[in-house]
């Protein structure tokens, strides 16, 4: 199903989308996913619940409502009107990360008890760190939220927000999230790891949205950011910098057949994942997944990082800027990426030996990709893996091909991807 675009279609197509037409939510609801439009076309295609009867179509505003509706695995669609916050209690009253902490856990106790210079470069242990963990545990039932198969979600208009939400798509199939904003999932309580990077590192649970063990997913038009609470601003502690973000989609645990499309992803460092252990054997044969025309702003590394899977990332605009970035594209244990024709925007200083990094890879594939600095100027075109190679020299990655996407709605020309950041995001379909 591959399919090359002219000149004349591509600016055709670039016309129409700078305008795109208005569609009623009832509309959107019912809409599946378009015949050839990545990995989530395989496999019979991701309808989610377009098959929907009347009493299982749902309007919800509220946490407790939202939760109910996206339960079950009968065909259902629910549409997302406003702002639902996963930091609230069953009365709607908001919480606070003080309102989850039990067994006597403050911040404050933490930081002094396991202060390297105090602690030492052990592992915590005992009963703050028990209390971490409890308090982790009690703030995890009431953000996280499973979704059943079969199923759509929608916002309503330009204002849907999940904000402070893990979205758990798990062990299910057949799924669509479009046009709805996934905010500021933070974990009140990460944990002090004195091993993690030689120097030690913050981590914590709790991605936007993660995948697992699922298939046919479709996740359109949304836009994922950390909200008022953004990396580059928290504060260090131990020398570290105090991270409550994990990633902000994550796609894992043998998931398969999955299309990432004109998605917004702002501001993360560790961004998105496909695979997360080079030793999980069983991700063979799994994660193929497609991303297109997605805006991956101001990301710090991971976008995506990958292991195992067959993995087509197109038509991408990568905003590279600020001090969080390491590198885009992370090629991991037996991934097999093949890379297409995306626009790098380098601006403060960034350059294009950083734009794609080896994580025990050994072959991709990078054809058709470009460069511009500051969004200004013409498109130069760039050869990832040469210039990956150049600057490690002691880690080079091949370009054996070793296999070729079948589904995509049509390559663009890299040039016309210029002004996509207009036309990705919620509150654009």
């Amino acid at each position: 199903m591959r399919r090359r675009l002219t000149p004349a279609l591509a600016l055709a197509l670039a016309a129409a989308l700078a305008a795109p037409a208005p569609a009623a939510a009832d509309d959107l609801g019912r809409r599946v996913l378009p015949e050839g439009d990545g990995w989530a076309w395989a496999g019979g295609g991701t309808t989610g619940g377009a098959d929907a009867t009347d009493e299982n179509v749902f309007r919800v505003s509220t946490a407790a409502g939202f939760r109910e509706a996206i339960a079950g695995d009968e065909p259902k669609i629910v549409y997302v009107d406003g702002l639902i916050d996963a930091n609230t209690a069953a009365d709607g009253s908001p919480l606070s990360c003080d309102d989850y902490a039990v067994d006597g856990y403050t911040r404050e106790a933490y930081l002094a008890a396991y202060d390297p210079e105090v602690w030492g470069w052990e592992d915590p242990s005992g009963p703050l760190e028990e209390a971490r963990a409890a308090s982790q545990d009690v703030q995890a039932e009431h953000i996280r939220y499973r979704v059943g198969s079969n199923t759509t979600i929608v916002g309503v208009g330009d204002g849907t927000e999940l904000t402070g939400m893990n979205l758990l798509v798990h062990n299910v199939e057949n799924v669509i999230l479009r046009n709805l904003t996934f905010s500021d999932a933070h974990d009140c309580f990460p944990g002090w790891d004195p091993g993690d990077g030689g120097s030690g590192n913050w981590n914590s649970e709790y991605d936007q949205i993660e995948v697992s063990g699922s298939r046919n997913v479709w996740i359109d038009h949304n836009t994922f950011d950390d909200g008022d609470r953004p990396g580059a601003e928290q504060p260090e502690y131990f020398g570290r910098r105090y991270e409550v973000h994990d990633g902000l989609l994550d796609i894992v645990r043998a998931s398969d057949l999955v299309t990432v499309s004109w998605n917004h992803f702002e501001g993360r460092d560790k961004a998105l994942l496909l695979g997360n252990s080079d030793g999980r054997t069983t991700d063979r044969g799994h994660l193929r997944v497609t991303w297109h025309h997605n805006h991956f702003d101001g990301l710090g590394q991971r976008a995506p990082r990958v292991r195992y899977g067959q993995v087509h990332v197109y038509n991408n605009l990568y905003t590279v800027s600020g001090d969080l970035y390491q590198y885009s594209l992370g090629a991991g244990f037996e991934s097999q990426l093949y890379v297409e024709n995306n626009l790098f925007d380098l601006r403060d200083g960034h350059t294009t030996d950083a734009l794609l990094y080896n994580w025990g890879g050994t072959d991709m594939v990078g054809t058709g990709n470009g460069v511009m600095t500051d969004g200004r100027g013409r498109v130069t075109g760039v050869d990832l893996v040469a210039e990956h190679n150049a600057a490690h020299p002691d880690d080079p990655l091949g370009t054996e091909l070793t296999w070729v996407p079948q589904y995509d709605t049509g390559v663009q020309p890299v040039h016309a991807l210029r002004g996509l950041e207009r036309k990705t995001g919620a509150g654009l379909l």
